[in-house]
């Protein structure tokens, strides 16, 4: 994509063409990102999408045509249009680690930046922490249903054609182990998988010379063999792999006596060995009834994708602080019923003890007021600071993005899991798993 810059809102550039008019523009700003709601009945949520994001820092300025299209429609002014021309985002980014879990009301990312160009950002921003997060959330779910039972991501034909590659590095780093889609395979080096589909099947002369062809060209391949008698596509598949058939998938039906059934059967004709998948409309619930079956990995779609249930995050982005006439940073906030914001940038951290999350603190004030509280409560608190700087001046640290980030987030989120009470891994509704407490420090 030659830019980025309008995967926004029309209003990000009209308000810039206002604020551009009377200085405002060039104020210092500091934004947060954050959610106010998990979703009902959700005990915390992964972050997300944060190399993506980082990999769009240096894709803000518009393109030439598009600076003449928001000046034929009169969103811009002449004075916004030059300005645009050499644009390029030079603000601080500080975040939470992609693949931390993250709680209602904490900043999971900082944009310190002038006010114009903490506009251009914040469309996009949220675009993707919210979709990203949101199926990174519900892959960690549904991954450790059972996690000696791999997951992999087959949701592209339920979704938009390039939010199914975002929903592919997502599922990643909550803990998927492969995806069907070919683009994210490229992008970030995603383990690819993917068997055959009924019309595979339906298009050969029986199933028989399907599978024959399949076994012919790849001798790992895995059987579909519920397109008609799954019985006789069991003895089919074996005489022509042999016992070493690699795997069969199960796509129909009651999916857990299914398996059963599909097991006893491999095991009578002696592929003791040969993998069963099942594939189909599955949730973290689903994955949890077929904890006694002898499932051996699960294909998921739709439910994953969509967040199973919650499809975005809720992240807002608000203007918590901003500069005054008198270049000194001022804190703001809005005070709308059920929206209110709490004003100056914050430090967020973890209270730790024995290696295990007790309790996250936001504390706000001044810079000189927050480092004062630090010093006093750090080393008795065990805390464990959350806001990391990802870039300065614009520039996006590279070990943060592409596969190298991916993996690091992945390994990111199993590690941080481990580090909270065991019952963060309830599928029951409850509260979230850590308490948050908001302090103001003086």
């Amino acid at each position: 994509m030659e830019s980025a810059a309008f995967l926004t809102d029309m209003y990000e550039y009209s308000m810039l063409s206002d604020a551009l008019s009377d200085g405002s523009a060039f104020r210092r700003c500091v934004f947060e990102v954050y959610t106010r709601s998990l979703g009902e009945g959700r005990r915390y949520g992964v972050f997300a999408g944060l190399g993506r994001l980082l990999s769009s820092l240096k894709d803000l300025r518009p393109t030439g045509s598009q600076i003449e299209f928001l000046l034929s429609k009169k969103i811009i002014s002449e004075k916004a249009a030059s300005w645009l021309e050499n644009f390029r985002f030079t603000g601080t980014l500080k975040s939470y680690m992609e693949g931390d879990m993250y709680f209602p009301l904490s900043p999971v990312m900082q944009v310190e930046s002038s006010y114009a160009e903490g506009l251009l950002l914040e469309t996009l921003a949220l675009s993707i922490l919210n979709y990203d997060s949101a199926v990174a959330s519900a892959a960690c779910r549904m991954s450790h249903v059972n996690p000696n039972r791999p997951c992999y991501e087959m949701g592209s034909r339920r979704m938009n054609e390039w939010a199914a590659v975002a929903a592919a590095r997502a599922a990643i780093v909550g803990g998927f182990e492969g995806t069907s889609n070919l683009e994210a395979g490229m992008l970030y080096g995603i383990p690819l998988i993917g068997t055959s589909a009924h019309s595979f099947t339906l298009v050969h002369d029986s199933e028989k010379q399907a599978f024959e062809v399949q076994f012919k060209n790849n001798k790992n391949a895995t059987f579909l063999v519920d397109t008609f008698d799954v019985t006789k596509a069991i003895a089919s598949a074996v005489k022509i792999a042999g016992p070493d058939l690699k795997g069969v998938r199960i796509d129909s039906g009651d999916l857990g006596s299914m398996a059963r059934q599909v097991r006893a059967e491999l095991d009578a004709l002696g592929a003791s060995g040969t993998k069963i998948t099942v594939t189909g409309d599955l949730d973290e619930y689903a994955l949890l009834s077929l904890n006694s079956a002898p499932v051996d990995a699960c294909g998921i779609g739709t439910r994953l994708v969509t967040g199973s249930g919650i499809p975005t995050s809720q992240m807002v982005y608000k203007l918590v602080e901003r500069e005054d006439r008198n270049g000194k940073m001022q804190p703001v906030q809005k005070k709308s019923v059920g929206k209110r914001s709490y004003p100056y940038a914050k430090s967020v951290f973890r209270s730790e003890k024995d290696g295990k999350y007790e309790e996250e603190i936001i504390v706000m004030g001044t810079a000189e007021c927050k480092e004062k509280w630090e010093k006093a409560h750090a080393e008795k608190e065990g805390l464990v600071p959350m806001l990391h700087t990802v870039a300065e001046n614009g520039e996006a640290k590279a070990d943060l993005m592409g596969r190298e980030g991916l993996l690091k987030a992945r390994e990111r989120c199993r590690g941080e899991l481990k580090k909270f009470p065991e019952k963060i891994l309830s599928l029951s509704p409850g509260e979230p798993v850590i308490d948050t407490r908001l302090v103001r420090a003086r």
